[in-house]
């Protein structure tokens, strides 16, 4: 089971893994309303390193992003709900729209971002490239996002 780490505990915890010769993969997001697609996405993620760690877009940044009525679930529950899950490894809150700040913290081998990035512009990607780490896509599980959830529970008699 993961826990709900500060940056200050992240950062401890990262440099122990460096000191083992591990390797740090690491995600973020929203992770509102979770579902399987997201375990699919975080069980792909992990499988590439010793330890996930996940940055969470807290409740100010979650509306600023996604918009009026978001997120449907609060931070400190998704957190919870995400460290429950097996293969993450500790859980950041976080409140600016984008996550360079802790990967610069961080700076993990991996960063990890869902393949909708294939076709857009990923903004972290040059900061994860300027300390020397790599970026890799997950594909999403087809038919399983959060939108698509929120659609369907819309589309309820």
């Amino acid at each position: 089971m993961g826990e709900l780490l500060t940056l200050d505990e992240a950062r401890t915890l990262r440099e122990q893994l460096k000191r083992d010769g591990q390797t740090l993969v690491f995600t973020n997001g929203h992770f509102d309303l979770l579902h399987v697609g997201h375990l699919d996405y975080l069980e792909q993620a992990r499988a590439l390193g010793d330890a996930l760690f996940l940055g969470l877009n807290g409740d100010a940044s979650s509306a600023r992003l996604k918009g009026r009525g978001r997120p449907i679930v609060p931070a400190g529950e998704r957190a919870r709900l995400l460290a429950a899950l097996d293969p993450v490894d500790a859980v950041i809150f976080f409140e600016e729209d984008r996550a360079d700040g802790l990967l610069r913290a961080l700076q993990p081998e991996i960063y990890v971002k869902g393949g909708d990035y294939a076709r857009k512009d990923l903004p972290e990607r040059p900061t994860v490239e300027a300390y020397g780490g790599r970026v890799e896509l997950i594909a999403y599980l087809p038919g399983h996002s959060t939108s698509e959830l929120i659609r369907r529970i819309r589309n309820l008699p």
